[in-house]
Formats: C-alpha cells, sequence, structure tokens
C-alpha cells in the first residue's frame, strides 16, 4: 500500500463485528498511516448489524461474522466476499486463579455448574452458539441463571478480571486480553469456529479506499496479530 496525499484521503465507514473490537483497534493506526485514509469504525453484535445493514445504515466495508450474510440481501454487498478469519470458542479465569478441567464435555459440564457465573453475550452471533452448547450439555436453565450478560465482547475480559464474574465463555480472542487467563477452549466434540467474513458495499462510495482496506486485512502485519489473538488468517 503506497501513501497517497490528503487530496486523495477518504474516511471509510466500517460495520465490524463486535468480536473484532480490539484486534481492529490495534490495527487501525497502521492503516491510516501507510495511506492516509480514515477508518470510521461501527462495532456491534450480528442481530444489530443485521438490523442496521437492512435499514440502510451506509457502509464502505463490513468484517463481520458469515451469519450477517443469512438474513441481509446479497445485493448489498459485492462479490465476491472473503474470509478474513477463522476463531473457535473458549473458556477463561482471572489471571491466576486456579485452572479448572474443561478438557472433555463432561469436565467442562461439571466446571460450568461448579462457577458461581459467566460472563458472556447472549445477544450475539457467538453467544448464541454458546448458549446452543449449553443446551448439548442439558444445563442451559441452570446457565441462564448463572449468566452475567455484558454489552458487548470487549467488556467480558473486564468482568472476569474484575470478580464481576468467575468464568468467560466466548470466542477465544475476545478472552485473549490483560488480567485474565485462557483455560482452553471447548472441547473438539463441543467445537465450531466461527467465520468472519470482509466485503464491500454493493453501493461503495470510497472504493478505491476500501479496497485498500481489504487489501490490508491480508498482508503478513494483520496476520500475524490475528495469530496472536489465536485466530486462523483466511
Amino acid at each position: 500500500m503506497a501513501l497517497i496525499s490528503p487530496l486523495q484521503a477518504a474516511e471509510l465507514k466500517v460495520i465490524a463485528g463486535g468480536s473484532l473490537t480490539a484486534l481492529l483497534n490495534e490495527l487501525t493506526p497502521t492503516f491510516e498511516k501507510v495511506t492516509g485514509h480514515t477508518l470510521s469504525i461501527l462495532f456491534d453484535s450480528t442481530p444489530n448489524i443485521v438490523t442496521r445493514i437492512n435499514a440502510g445504515t451506509p457502509f464502505d466495508v463490513v468484517v463481520v461474522p458469515v451469519d450477517v450474510f443469512k438474513d441481509v440481501p446479497e445485493a448489498r454487498f459485492m462479490l465476491p466476499t472473503i474470509d478474513f478469519a477463522h476463531v473457535g470458542y473458549g473458556v477463561a479465569i482471572r489471571a491466576g486463579a486456579p485452572k479448572p478441567d474443561i478438557s472433555t464435555p463432561d469436565a467442562l459440564k461439571k466446571t460450568l455448574l461448579a462457577a458461581s457465573s459467566i460472563a458472556s453475550v447472549p445477544a450475539s452471533a457467538a453467544g448464541a452458539y454458546v448458549t446452543k452448547v449449553f443446551e448439548r450439555l442439558g444445563i442451559a436453565d441452570e446457565m441462564k441463571a448463572k449468566t452475567k450478560a455484558q454489552a458487548g465482547p470487549p467488556q467480558i475480559a473486564p468482568a472476569v478480571a474484575n470478580g464481576e464474574a468467575e468464568l468467560g465463555v466466548f470466542l477465544t480472542n475476545v478472552l485473549i486480553a490483560p488480567s485474565v487467563e485462557l483455560v482452553g477452549p471447548f472441547p473438539a466434540e463441543l467445537q465450531q469456529e466461527l467465520v468472519f467474513i470482509a466485503a464491500l458495499a454493493a453501493d461503495v462510495k470510497e472504493y478505491d479506499a476500501a479496497y485498500a482496506f481489504i487489501e490490508y486485512l491480508a498482508t503478513p502485519t494483520v496476520t500475524a496479530a490475528l495469530k496472536a489473538r489465536g485466530m486462523k488468517p483466511g
């Protein structure tokens, strides 16, 4: 990506999944410095993103869970879409706390039932899958009573760190954060990867800048940042 003159600089409107808040906030300054473009990123949950796009919220680029594309008309996006990253689910504790056993479905079930509380975001694509796992384990009612619903993924780790919740249960990239420790991923029998997709709006206003951002998402800098957060590129 080459540096451009201020006259060519554009402000890109980006809609992104809330689980990508820390990652994209980390990566934004480099993109802006190298290209001269600026990013205005709206982070939200999958249901809210679907509502916003269907209501006509303007955007140039989305970086969102694949679930968004099930409920938004394909005509809103310039095809093809691009697989940006994959990430699975896990459990986190406050740093320094004893690590519980989550190595098998039965061990995870016992750990969840023994916990006084958990932090998650039920009103999201990832939170919906966590709820499905509770249902598969036969503990949906018990976990509903123990769940401390957070406003968004960025609030999960702080809730665990400050003792509001004993466990954080969500996407592992969200659980790799200061003052908390990732216990590990869900057992293989219960694991599923969430795919994040990047796409341009069909009516993108700043095509060159938006395409530069898509290219940036495939650079070694971004790949390294994804891996550091336990995510798989592409």
